[in-house]
């Protein structure tokens, strides 16, 4: 039997192949994820950034019941990426960061620092865990490490 989860992946655009990796990752196990990122393929020709970000990121955000941060090195600096985090948190989304596939571990977004409620290696039974609820924090090998004191839960 096949779940169906409604998600927003908050990437960089030179990590749009990992998007494909990730759903191929979790198909298997049985959820099938419908994700409403903006990637290659489903491009916008809008230029203004205030009606990206609320006629477009924010909707799709909204629509989403989960946001997944693809935690990769590019992403700790992408402004963009901060504040997709920043609007899920404003919506009450929950935030999941996925160690990007083959991340060996880099330094995460701080919005993610911020608000994750959960940080997982790349496993497939790990990340559905994450997707259900289940509140934790992994190293890119799926070692359970310390918790750290955040804003939103003690990850």
């Amino acid at each position: 039997m096949t779940d169906q989860k409604n998600v927003f992946i908050s990437h960089v655009h030179k990590d749009d192949g990992g998007l494909k990796k990730l759903k191929d990752l979790l198909a298997p196990k049985g959820l099938d994820v419908k994700d409403s990122s903006i990637h290659t393929g489903k491009f916008n020709n809008a230029t203004s950034e205030q009606y990206i970000k609320t006629e477009i990121l924010k909707p799709a955000i909204n629509w989403a019941g989960t946001f997944i941060c693809y935690v990769s090195p590019q992403t700790k600096d992408s402004e963009w990426v901060n504040w997709e985090i920043e609007c899920a948190a404003k919506l009450g989304k929950r935030i999941i960061g996925v160690w990007a596939h083959g991340e060996n571990e880099c330094e995460i977004p701080e919005a993610l620092k911020e608000y994750a409620d959960a940080l997982v290696g790349w496993n497939g039974n790990a990340i559905i865990d994450a997707i259900n609820g289940k509140d934790f924090c992994e190293k890119p090998d799926g070692e359970i490490f310390a918790p750290v004191p955040l804003k939103r839960h003690p990850c």
